[in-house]
């Protein structure tokens, strides 16, 4: 990759020590001869990345999440340094980020683009997501009753608790603890999961890149909640309609030239197997 000229800083400052290696990082940067721009938390209008070649997030998957959007616009590369739990989108441990900085500065790394999805619900503009859009009663307590339509064709009558729609890299998210698929990230798929199902045969269905999926309530007297990665929601009224469709933006996600999807899995996972295991075996 080509190297980095100018680079954003987003950090958590309620990660412990996200301060102290934001500061380490950017002291490399800065003696690299490279911009720096240091931001607490991110703005909520569009254009803050403009003119940057990266953005560097410290902090953990949440962070990443709420500036996906814009760095997607943006077409700016996120570099994850992972100062919270798991840690999927964060692929940088704090070790690896401030011994190979020099190096992720000129150049090495590789990108992963992860595909997104785009949201409407109501009048208002279209709302993008990178891990799941979910469809749920807005009091959160009761059964709901949901259509799903894929190109105008009906799929199915959900009665359930709510419905999780879900990209590649948000299938190791909420859809993953409702029991849904893991689905690699170069997919480009939407998985849709429903929550506590009331037929037993509900289960997970995997959609095709461009399908258009539409979503009416069928419940009386009910209002919709629709989260986007679990950061931003909007309501939906009775009469009200969502929709959901692969977005034409790609979060490009910065990762080491070595990274392993798999091995990530293994590790976060707690799944047995080892990288140096006889593959012919």
């Amino acid at each position: 990759m080509s190297p980095i000229r100018r680079l954003a800083f987003v950090v958590n400052a309620q990660k412990s020590g996200a301060g102290e290696l934001a500061a380490v990082l950017a002291d490399q940067a800065r003696a690299a001869g490279v911009a720096v721009q240091i931001i607490g938390e991110p703005p909520t209008g569009p254009g803050w990345l403009a003119g940057q070649d990266a953005c560097c997030v410290i902090g953990g998957d949440g962070t990443i999440l709420g500036v996906a959007g814009e760095a997607a616009r943006a077409q700016v590369p996120v570099i994850g340094v992972n100062r919270g739990a798991l840690g999927f989108l964060t692929t940088f441990s704090d070790a690896e980020a401030r011994a190979d900085f020099a190096a992720l500065l000129g150049g090495a790394f590789q990108i992963s683009p992860r595909s997104m999805l785009t949201c409407t619900a109501g009048p208002g503009p279209s709302e993008v997501a990178l891990n799941e859009v979910l469809i749920k009663a807005d009091d959160g307590l009761r059964l709901v009753r949901l259509e799903v339509l894929a190109d105008g064709e009906l799929v199915t009558e959900y009665s359930c608790d709510g419905l999780i729609f879900s990209t590649p890299t948000g299938s190791t998210a909420y859809n993953l603890s409702a029991g849904g698929p893991l689905v690699h990230p170069g997919a480009e798929v939407i998985a849709l999961t429903p929550v506590c199902p009331h037929t037993l045969s509900n289960r997970s269905i995997i959609f095709q890149h461009g399908v258009k999926l539409r979503v009416r309530l069928r419940s009386p007297c009910a209002k919709l909640l629709v989260a986007l990665d679990g950061q931003r929601s909007l309501t939906v009224g009775e009469e009200g309609m969502v929709e959901i469709a692969v977005a034409r933006e790609r979060l490009l996600l910065a990762q080491r030239p070595d990274y392993s999807h798999f091995a990530i899995l293994r590790a976060k996972l707690k799944w047995s197997g080892s990288a140096t295991a006889d593959k012919g075996s």
